[in-house]
Parts: structure tokens; C-alpha cells; sequence
């Protein structure tokens, strides 16, 4: 049997892809298995069908942080956000068709169409023609930049909403944990909330002093959060 592709990678577990992405459980749970509301029952949004497993595979986990930022910039309605990426998928003939860098690339045309017969209103499209150019919109561009995309798939991810900072998550570097030139923040946070001092982290962990700041800040963050 063939070992699973990074992206069919289970990683996490649902509560802390939900903890690493800054959201709920449940929403995570209904955004993987979908469920019944108001006796009515919903298919889930990033899986083709429920599956009944709790863990998390990278490709769901990046998935889920498109869907993050684009609900919360945009409120698109599940409903037709569920549609889109249904059509998105077969058309790209992938199961996780935001996970794969062509339809932010070389396929955004495919985006429209599939944004098009999901009835996505202009309002919460990802791509747009502008001047005979398919371009991305900024929920979009701001996504696709918080990837690294190596073979046209998502290899990290950069959960830190500032554009410069160096934290990644990285499926191979300490299984899946937030990190900085390769040592978990949360270490650093650790070490550093015991007294140790910045410039010493750094001298100890082989980093400079700014990715220990940046390190530091990101898990203060994510402690008030």
C-alpha cells in the first residue's frame, strides 16, 4: 500500500486543529461532518461526505484555514460556500481543491465558473475578472499568501496574521506545531515564561533574537485569545 501524500496526512486531532486555527470545535466538527440543524440535516463543506473521524489531515487543516478567513472577512452563507466547493472539486477531479495551489494559479477561470454556477454572489468571490485578467480578491490573495506552495500543494502555513512573521506550520518540522527556524514557539514561551531571557533563548536554540520575539509574540497571542 502506497503511504499516504502530505496532504492525506492525519495531523491533528479536531480540538487542536480548532485550537491551532483559532476556532471553535463545533464549527470545525460541522465544517468536517457536517449535522443536523433544526431537524434539517447539512453535508460537511471540506469533506466529500462524513467520514466519522475526528482527526484532522493537513489538506482539511489548510482547507479549514481558507474558510477561517473567509468567513470572517466576508460572511459568505455556508450554504452556497458548500456548493462552490463541491463544484470546484469535480471539476479539478482533487478532494481538496483549495489545498492545491491551480485554482489560485493557473485555473482561477475554473474559480469563476465554479463561484458562478454556486450562485456566489460578487460580494464573497474569491476571483474576479479585471481587465481581460482573472484576478484574486483580497480574502483570497491573503490566504494564498500564508501558504507555501511546493508541486502545486500546500507544504506550510503561516498561522500568524502579520505578513512578516517568520512562524510556520509545517506537516514534517515538530509534527505539525507552530514553529520558528525549525523549534516549537511553544517551547520558547515555555523557556521564556520560567525567566529565561530572550537573548539567551536565542544563543541557546541557535535563532536571533527577532525570531524569539516573534516566537514570543505569537504565543502570547494565542494565550489571550
Amino acid at each position: 500500500m502506497a503511504a499516504p501524500t502530505v496532504l492525506e496526512r492525519e495531523m491533528y486531532t479536531e480540538h487542536q486543529a480548532a485550537r491551532l486555527l483559532r476556532l471553535a470545535p463545533s464549527t470545525l466538527h460541522y465544517w468536517l461532518e457536517g449535522g443536523t440543524r433544526r431537524n434539517k440535516t447539512y453535508k460537511p463543506v471540506i469533506r466529500a461526505e462524513a467520514t466519522g473521524s475526528n482527526r484532522v489531515t493537513w489538506a482539511e487543516f489548510i482547507e479549514a484555514g481558507l474558510l477561517r478567513q473567509y468567513r470572517q472577512d466576508l460572511q459568505v452563507p455556508m450554504l452556497e460556500l458548500r456548493n462552490f466547493i463541491e463544484r470546484l472539486r469535480d471539476r479539478l477531479g482533487v478532494p481538496y481543491p483549495l489545498a492545491d495551489q491551480r485554482p489560485w494559479v493557473a485555473e482561477r477561470k475554473l474559480v469563476v465558473e465554479a463561484q458562478d454556477e454556486a450562485r456566489l454572489g460578487a460580494d464573497f468571490a474569491l476571483v474576479a475578472p479585471v481587465s481581460g485578467q482573472y484576478m484574486l480578491l483580497p480574502a483570497a490573495q491573503a490566504f494564498y499568501d500564508r501558504v507555501t506552495w511546493a508541486d502545486d500543494i500546500a507544504q506550510r502555513w503561516r498561522p500568524d496574521d502579520r505578513s512578516d512573521s517568520p512562524v510556520t506550520i509545517d506537516p514534517d518540522i515538530r509534527f505539525g506545531s507552530p514553529s520558528v527556524g525549525g523549534i516549537s514557539t511553544a517551547i520558547l514561551f515555555e523557556q521564556s515564561e520560567s525567566g529565561e531571557d530572550e537573548k539567551d533563548l536565542a544563543e541557546t536554540f541557535g535563532l536571533s533574537l527577532a525570531q524569539v520575539r516573534w516566537a514570543l509574540s505569537y504565543e502570547l497571542a494565542n494565550s489571550a485569545a
